[in-house]
């Protein structure tokens, strides 16, 4: 049977969606990905935590909190230093091996309502969110909660992969029905800044083919400096015509273009007589 697969762009704020996907429900059922089975993922989030934990002076008076848990595989290592933890995960398998684990998971979808029922009890001073924004179907109640959820001088780290490396590399096998969104930093940066949260410093990563790390925290809070990479990104984003359509349409005429170069190779392949095999 053939799926259909076309990813949107709005005109207005560029947020690339998939126009058909999976139900959220449907998806985490019976989840099948286990991040800790991922030993250069496994060692990214190590790093990541010897720097949080330095940067920030974590200790055993800090909460760190993180969006879309899996299977503790992040928040182990700040465990490991005496640091509070709280994983939030919809998938209730990978969910019960973080708690067998002994990371404490609330195994429920993220929103502005969960947060709220959170945030009577505690502050994030770390709230993290890795590679969990694309799963989500209401942005805006998704980071809406983030805000609710942060403390009053806490960070926010979030990683995604970024859409400038998906089309400029053509990488439109990484688009699929498991993912709502596809993210630009200008277009991530405009949604946090609609809930009242500032972009203080981004990096860029080589993880899942080019990501980014956004640091955010509430808009109000002047302690955090502004980086010098948030603008530059931004400008090159902008030169690079993320903000026209006519980057969108390009790139789609691309993926029709190769995927044309892709089925007559494999329909001469088949007409000399020789087989096709698939591996993944």
């Amino acid at each position: 049977p053939f799926y259909p697969l076309r990813a949107l762009v709005c005109e207005r704020c560029f947020l690339v969606q998939s126009e058909e996907f999976e139900s959220p429900a449907a998806i985490f059922s019976d989840y099948t990905y286990f991040s800790s089975y991922s030993s250069s993922w496994l060692a990214h989030c190590s790093h990541y935590v010897d720097r949080m934990v330095e940067w920030l002076s974590l200790g055993a008076d800090h909460t760190v909190v993180e969006l879309g848990s899996n299977d503790g595989y992040l928040l182990q290592y700040f465990r490991r230093r005496g640091i509070p933890v709280l994983g939030v995960e919809p998938a209730a398998n990978v969910a019960q091996e973080a708690t067998v684990n002994g990371i404490p998971t609330i195994v429920r979808f993220f929103d502005a309502g969960l947060a709220a029922e959170l945030a009577r009890e505690l502050a994030a001073d770390l709230l993290i969110g890795n590679n969990v924004l694309a799963h989500t179907p209401d942005l805006n109640s998704f980071v809406a909660g983030m805000k609710l959820l942060l403390g009053s001088e806490g960070v926010i780290t979030v990683e995604f992969p970024h859409l400038m490396r998906l089309v400029e590399d053509n990488q439109f096998d990484t688009i699929y029905h498991e993912h709502f969104s596809y993210f630009s930093f200008a277009t991530l940066e405009r949604i946090f800044e609609q809930h009242g949260l500032r972009v203080f410093d981004v990096e860029e990563l080589s993880t899942h083919g080019g990501s980014l790390r956004v640091y955010a925290c509430h808009a109000e809070n002047g302690r955090r400096q502004h980086s010098d990479r948030v603008g530059e990104l931004a400008d090159r984003e902008r030169r690079a015509g993320y903000a026209e359509l006519d980057v969108y349409t390009s790139f789609g005429e691309r993926v029709v273009a190769t995927k044309r170069q892709v089925l007559s190779s494999l329909i001469d392949v088949k007409d000399s007589g020789k087989s096709v095999v698939g591996y993944g």
